[in-house]
């Protein structure tokens, strides 16, 4: 009887081993590509407190311009996020579409404040930061976007902030089929969809690269 359960019990432990192997790596070319700017998200996923901790925890590890690390992060969870989604604004380019559409908004939200008054260096800051943020939320199986267009003061008000607030990350569970597509440089940048897919042109690397 031993015999069985030690024998099963290295079976278990063998397909894991092998299961872990097979699983890709998390490696920055993977999560860059899986890091887009998602405008709809999957209702019935709730994002927890842990997670959003996990994620602004990255914030504790990341370079600040002169180490001055005057950001500050407000978690939104999905008690909250009916006061934050009244603030803010998403799909600029799209404003036909009215997004997020109803059924697909995000319930969680990073609201980044400084406690110096922006500058350079803290706008370098929040763009290390919200990258950061963007790419842990990516490694635990969550998407999210920056969102730059929301009133400020509405924001500081409702959530009764001490400090400005320069930005808002959404974070959820993406539900959206994104495409990158290859551009030159001076082609359209406009993001847009079509069928239901949303497609973001990028500029390819020969004409990133100065010769």
């Amino acid at each position: 009887m031993a015999d069985d359960y030690l024998g099963k019990k290295m079976a278990d432990y063998r397909t894991r081993q092998e299961a872990s192997a097979r699983k890709p790596a998390a490696t920055l070319e993977r999560l860059l590509l899986r890091n887009r700017s998602y405008r709809g998200y999957d209702p019935s996923y709730t994002v927890r407190e842990d997670q959003l901790r996990r994620i602004i925890a990255v914030n504790t590890r990341i370079p600040s311009a002169r180490n001055r690390q005057a950001l500050r992060f407000r978690p939104v969870l999905s008690d909250e996020a009916p006061k934050l989604l009244a603030a803010i604004r998403l799909g600029g380019a799209l404003p036909e579409l009215h997004l997020p559409l109803p059924g697909t908004e995000p319930n969680a939200f990073i609201i980044v404040c400084s406690t110096l008054p922006e500058d350079r260096w803290i706008d370098m800051d929040v763009g290390i930061s919200a990258q950061s943020m963007l790419l842990q939320a990516v490694e635990i199986g969550l998407n999210g976007i920056c969102i730059g267009a929301f009133d400020r003061e509405r924001v500081r008000r409702e959530f009764a902030l001490e400090w400005e607030p320069l930005l808002v990350v959404a974070i959820g569970r993406g539900a959206e089929r994104i495409v990158l597509t290859e551009i030159g440089a001076g082609d359209d940048r406009a993001y847009y969809r079509r069928d239901g897919v949303h497609y973001v042109p990028k500029i390819r690397l020969e004409e990133l690269i100065v010769k």
